[in-house]
């Protein structure tokens, strides 16, 4: 009952000081949004200092601006040459990385086991969708091979034969 004023005073201060990273916390993890680009900008953060590494290992191991060219209307021709494949693939993706958002502790209470098989099976869907893009994408990349070597031959045929026709006259 006799307790120091001043002591209690500081015991108030302390126990308010607590309560507020307590709360500064607790409104962090409500907010998925900022946690979600936090994790992104961490992701990003390493990708950039792995690329600088890399590009610090090897200037040669950089493309030159012609087969920068040649990949870019390479994979333009694989996305208009299947779309489907593309947007499969992107939504594979799209999934895999909404995925990666950490769950919040209310979720793992009232979803528990149930929510991991679901994601589980969801991981195991996407990674198979994610797949099954990148094989239609090899395989519209292919037949889109083969079908400019198809043309060439003929454009080369063609040719030949003007240029024997041109020179028989």
């Amino acid at each position: 009952m006799g307790e120091d004023p001043d002591r209690i005073r500081l015991e108030i201060e302390h126990t308010r000081e607590e309560m507020g990273e307590t709360v500064d916390a607790l409104s962090y993890k409500a907010d998925v949004k900022s946690r979600a680009k936090d994790s992104l900008r961490e992701r990003k953060e390493a990708v950039v200092g792995l690329k600088d590494r890399v590009v610090g290992a090897g200037q040669d191991a950089t493309p030159d601006a012609e087969q920068v060219k040649r990949q870019a209307r390479q994979a333009k021709s694989v996305a208009e040459e299947n779309p489907l494949g593309l947007a499969i693939g992107a939504l594979a993706a799209g999934f895999l990385a909404g995925m990666l958002v950490p769950s919040t502790r209310v979720e793992d209470e009232r979803l528990g086991p149930i929510a991991d098989d679901v994601k589980d099976r969801a991981k195991q869907t996407g990674q198979e969708a994610l797949e099954r893009g990148k094989q239609v994408a090899q395989d519209a990349a292919e037949t889109a091979k083969q079908s400019a070597q198809g043309h060439g031959e003929q454009l080369r045929e063609t040719a030949k034969e003007q240029a024997q026709e041109a020179a028989s006259r």
